[in-house]
């Protein structure tokens, strides 16, 4: 517990120093102005949420291979935040939208494959609700878990394969990002990137506990 709490801790002062960096020390892009600065939430919350449900594929496919609970608590955990992370992407996308091309939304191809892959693990989630036996719940959705994946490599590949409103990428070429932006860039990936690795980590151990708390029960129905 006291490892977790420190670790929650140095999580809330990296974001607290991302927030600060995002606003007061990257600079202002000269076309769209302050709007942009929303970058730094959204594009990072969208390369997380594709880790996370990544992380929830192999999971899922270990859970396949050997049965074991833990491979589904991982799975599901990682649905979860990869699910909220992805909800961050669809709202604060809108926002960044409007003032940029004077629409809140257009139906091209990255912006739909990411609403389907949000509408699949919201899915995937409630599938699990509707099955009461353990084991084959965790089996079920392992299986529909791997096919829901399938829309990740779409959502990451959709701006080079179609035409799409969204920009060509720019974090990972030399040209296209001032420095300094690309600095602050990094460090919100990274941020995120530990908030995703905690809220994982806490929502594995809530399972973990709900299945020991099953075989209690269990154990003092038995008796």
């Amino acid at each position: 517990m006291a490892k977790t709490g420190v670790y929650t801790f140095l999580v809330c002062v990296l974001m607290g120093v991302t927030a600060y960096a995002s606003f007061y020390i990257a600079p202002t892009e000269s076309t769209m102005g302050l709007v942009q600065r929303i970058f730094y939430l959204h594009a990072p919350s969208g390369m997380v949420s594709l880790m996370a449900f990544m992380i929830s594929c192999i999971g899922s496919v270990a859970y396949i291979l050997t049965r074991k609970p833990k491979w589904d608590w991982l799975a599901v955990s990682s649905a979860e935040v990869g699910v909220a992370f992805c909800t961050v992407v669809l709202l604060t996308g809108p926002i960044w939208a409007h003032p940029a091309w004077g629409v809140w939304w257009a139906w091209d191809a990255r912006l739909t494959s990411t609403l389907v892959l949000w509408l699949l693990y919201v899915a995937f989630l409630i599938l699990r609700t509707m099955i009461d036996d353990a084991d084959r719940r965790a089996l079920v959705s392992a299986f529909f878990g791997v096919f829901t994946f399938l829309d990740v490599p779409l959502v990451y590949g959709s701006i080079w394969w179609w035409r799409t409103q969204h920009p060509q990428p720019v974090v990972f070429t030399s040209a296209g990002l001032d420095p300094t932006m690309r600095k602050v860039f990094y460090l919100s990936w990274l941020s995120l990137t530990c908030l995703m690795a905690l809220l994982i980590r806490q929502r594995y151990e809530l399972e973990s506990s709900r299945e020991e708390l099953r075989t209690i029960e269990q154990e003092l129905e038995a008796t």
